[in-house]
């Protein structure tokens, strides 16, 4: 009977209920997201710019809008350059890779924040 006590003192559920590791990744992912969403930039650099993975794309994210920028002034071409660089830097966040954007990626790490 002591034992029945026991665990049913033991078995009291919690209030807060904890974040599973998947939800925390999903959590992480979906801020780093908004690093290649143009000015959405500033939601990733004011909520989590600590996470290494986020401050990762927040730099990615960064280079790409000034790209963006420079390059959303010519034609198609540029456009095009574009629209496949955030694609690829959005797929990357997804799969939870830290993988630099081609060509521009590496200007990343000439940010300090």
């Amino acid at each position: 009977m002591e034992e029945e006590k026991k665990e049913a003192v033991n078995e009291e559920p919690s209030h807060e209920p904890e974040k599973g590791i998947d939800e925390r990744e999903e959590d992480k992912n979906a801020i780093a997201l908004f690093s290649y969403l143009g000015i959405f930039i500033i939601i990733p650099l004011l909520t989590d710019k600590d996470n290494p993975f986020v401050k990762f794309h927040i730099k990615q994210g960064l280079v790409f809008l000034i790209f963006a920028v420079l390059l959303g002034w010519i034609p198609f071409l540029g456009w095009i350059a574009v629209i496949i660089l955030g694609i690829l830097g959005i797929v990357n966040v997804l799969n939870g890779n830290k993988k630099e954007l081609p060509v521009i990626g590496q200007f990343g790490k000439k940010f300090n924040f």
